[in-house]
């Protein structure tokens, strides 16, 4: 257990000194008035105290991800410490920081609209496109995931159909509604909810002496049982997403941008708030990867139970914390992937809002707008849950890179360290790569075939942007 304490002291080491690297790199303003103030409006312009706003941020980003993702990339063994860890701290608090923060500067503006301003029209209308796509993908994953947990800890008459419809009711009011009125007061409820599950865990496996596997060099190894079909680069890196760095987190922070007070709020609610929800993802990839005796151990129960990751988390939760600790840790796995799903729909509204410059005072104007993204979530929800995850992953993944890219150019047009997030941007452009390239619903092809052509995309891409920023500088 001793890589898994090491990995808790990386991850608080890496807010409290590389964060703040972070922080002085943008350039924080603390004096600068806010968008909360400046074009508060009581709907979406609201401004609330940090720690509220934290809380909002942990939950929007905090969905699914870092739980049943960690549970599912615990089948490759230590490595997945290493890849939230590092992740985490050099990738997705960075991508999350200055997304936010960029957002925060232009009042709020939301991702797609940040993505024309630094990188041109195309761009801006590709991010419209991907990201209205990807918030409807999220919202439908976030009620068939929720729904299913409840409907296994309900009576027979509240069934996955029944659960379905309430938490569709439930993002319906949770999109529309002014952000203080709903979110902002229940969220830091099912924000302890989630930290008490993930706190309770890590105590638990502490307590049970689980045997964690050690990050040593023997053990960085593919430990997946099915290692040729599955091979660590990528899948590993698309399998933890959420844990690690997910782009998702960045169309959720102008949420946040335009409720905060102050910038220097900044690294506590943006880089905080991954960290934060990287050692919620490292103690259920520890807790999967011992509770089972060993990944072939985790493999064989998920494989028995249809590979859903629910069922491993209630077993967890059930047998460490007891009943009423169990149900208390459930209703945190239940609220996390909920406060996801409501906070994409309203993204996606934002988003839409936007770009129409339809005004989102009138609560007729929201409705008008919102109709057709709950449509489109209700028909994706007949849709095989599987196949909508293994989408969501991959193009969640790639939007963290679009966005990874823009930060990237944002800072060289300002002359900052613009490697700060150049090498995250090439290393996810090369897993996205060789993912669609090689994965089952994607193109198909030879492994290796598919490495040497995504080295080839990221190559060219990386050197596209150095002859572009050597001309920009003269």
């Amino acid at each position: 257990m001793i890589t898994f304490f090491i990995a808790i002291g990386l991850l608080i080491g890496g807010y409290l000194l590389y964060g703040l690297l972070v922080e002085r790199i943008f350039g924080v303003e603390k004096d600068r008035p806010t968008p909360a103030y400046t074009l508060a409006d009581g709907v979406d312009y609201v401004p609330m105290s940090w720690w509220r706003v934290f809380l909002i941020q942990f939950l929007n980003i905090a969905g699914l991800g870092p739980i049943f993702g960690a549970v599912m990339g615990a089948m490759y063994g230590p490595a997945a410490f290493l890849w939230i860890v590092f992740g985490s701290i050099f990738g997705g608090a960075v991508h999350d920081y200055f997304s936010g923060m960029m957002s925060l500067r232009n009042n709020g503006m939301s991702l797609p609209e940040l993505g024309g301003k630094y990188m041109g029209g195309a761009f801006r209308q590709f991010m419209r496109g991907f990201t209205v796509v990807l918030m409807v993908l999220v919202g439908a994953v976030f009620i068939a995931g929720p729904a299913r947990l409840l409907a296994n800890q309900t009576p027979a008459w509240m069934d996955y159909t029944w659960w379905v419809a309430v938490i569709f009711v439930y993002y319906v009011l949770a999109t529309l509604l002014p952000v203080d009125k709903l979110i902002g007061k229940i969220y830091p409820l099912f924000g302890a909810a989630l930290l008490f599950m993930a706190a309770g865990v890590g105590v638990a496996m502490i307590g049970h002496h689980a045997p964690v596997p050690e990050a040593t060099w023997d053990q960085l190894y593919n430990m997946h049982p099915d290692a040729d079909s599955y091979p660590l680069f990528p899948m590993l890196f698309i399998s933890i997403a959420c844990g690690a760095i997910s782009g998702f987190h960045a169309t959720q922070s102008p949420l946040m941008a335009r409720c905060m007070k102050n910038e220097k709020q900044g690294r506590r609610v943006f880089y905080g708030a991954m960290i934060t929800e990287a050692v919620v993802a490292l103690i259920w990839a520890a807790a999967a990867m011992s509770f089972f005796g060993s990944t072939g151990g985790l493999h064989a129960f998920l494989e028995a139970n249809g590979n859903n990751a629910a069922v491993v988390v209630q077993k967890i939760t059930d047998s460490w914390l007891g009943r009423i600790g169990g149900l208390l840790a459930i209703i945190g796995v239940i609220a996390a992937p909920i406060t996801s799903g409501d906070t994409a729909f309203r993204s996606a509204r934002l988003i839409v809002a936007d770009f129409l410059h339809f005004g989102q005072k009138k609560l007729l104007n929201r409705v008008w707008i919102s109709l057709p993204l709950f449509l489109a979530g209700f028909i994706l929800l007949q849709v095989n849950f599987d196949i909508i995850w293994r989408y969501f992953a991959w193009a969640n993944q790639t939007l963290a890179t679009a966005t990874l890219w823009m930060i990237t150019v944002y800072l060289a047009s300002r002359e900052k360290c613009y490697w700060l997030t150049f090498l995250p941007a090439l290393f996810m452009t090369m897993v996205v790569s060789a993912y669609i390239l090689t994965a089952p619903e994607g193109f198909r092809m030879d492994y290796w075939t598919s490495l040497c052509l995504s080295a080839a995309v990221t190559l060219a891409l990386g050197g596209w942007f150095l002859v572009w920023q050597k001309n920009i500088t003269g």
